[in-house]
């Protein structure tokens, strides 16, 4: 059988869709494959056939550092390979994947140059994989926790408010909200019982939180925004309680397949996308947006944490 010709094998390679929308990521920045895979959610092995494919063809180049393999478009391309690899941006660009896409991978790219951010995963690694007697994330967050300044904190979902006793402890004012009427008053009536003055209680929903505009420094929704109706209306409605310069943070799922969360927790969001949050963000008029995945679950449905911030 003879040889495929450069031609065939590049009109090969632009045959299918998750190619081009590769193609269309490497034109803005080399990347790897782990970069690939949290910006398209696909797996290792997917993305990995593609761009083997895109290589053979002589769209895509490769450079090693270390253990890492970093792809970006040939740079030596003859003028053929150029005019497909255009012709291949151009059809990504028409994709309805194109602008999640290009959100994640601004998010990516921001992140390689957060130093700290590297230097925070590579300590939680270590803390993870050695044992030391004493040492828990439990007692690293009570150590947090008191280098907390005296903040008026609104605690969105608040549910029977733990989070929100702990940061009572240490914050100005919290206000803790949900809309469930035997949690808030099981909340009031501990908060009471534990001397927490500081600790208000309200009934209320996430889109339209009991919350006076532009009255608080912190805004969490910690494993609430998957219960809300919309939840870019509730994130539009944090945007309206803060302050000036304050700080919305939110902890929730990556978005997963596992149907019986509807059932089981009264999930009405199977968690979110990072490109779908970041737009919910912008439109609220954040700025400063980290999105990041900050713990998976070793057992199936190996549900994954998002960890959010955002300043007004």
């Amino acid at each position: 059988m003879p040889a495929m010709s450069p031609t065939l094998k590049s009109l090969r390679a632009l045959s299918d869709s998750t190619r081009l929308r590769i193609m269309a990521l490497l034109e803005r920045d080399e990347l790897s494959v782990n970069e690939l895979q949290e910006v398209t959610r696909m797996g290792q092995s997917r993305i990995s056939t593609h761009l083997r494919l895109l290589q053979e063809s002589g769209l895509v180049q490769s450079r090693r550092e270390g253990k890492r393999a970093f792809y970006q478009l040939n740079a030596h391309a003859g003028a053929l390979a150029r005019e497909f690899i255009a012709l291949a941006v151009r059809g990504a660009g028409e994709m309805h994947e194109h602008q999640s896409d290009q959100v994640n991978l601004k998010r990516i790219l921001a992140r390689r140059n957060e130093q700290a951010q590297v230097y925070f995963n590579q300590v939680a690694g270590r803390f993870d994989r050695s044992y030391g007697p004493g040492r828990s994330w439990q007692a690293f967050g009570h150590l947090l926790l008191r280098i907390l300044p005296p903040l008026v904190v609104a605690d969105l979902g608040s549910g029977e408010g733990l989070l929100s006793e702990l940061l009572a402890r240490r914050a100005k004012k919290v206000i803790a909200v949900d809309n469930s009427e035997k949690m808030v008053a099981f909340g009031a009536n501990k908060a009471k019982k534990n001397g927490l003055k500081n600790l208000e209680f309200r009934l209320g929903d996430l889109e339209n939180p009991p919350i006076e505009p532009y009255s608080v420094d912190l805004v969490i929704l910690s494993q609430a925004l998957h219960h809300a109706v919309k939840p870019d209306l509730a994130i539009a409605a944090t945007h309206k309680i803060l302050k000036p310069g304050g700080q919305l943070m939110i902890l929730d799922l990556s978005q997963h397949n596992f149907e019986k969360a509807r059932e089981l927790y009264g999930d009405r969001w199977l968690g979110f996308t990072e490109s779908d949050l970041h737009r919910w963000l912008e439109s609220a008029g954040y700025k400063k947006i980290e999105i990041s995945i900050v713990a998976a679950e070793e057992q199936p449905p190996h549900f994954e944490t998002i960890l959010v911030s955002a300043v007004k």
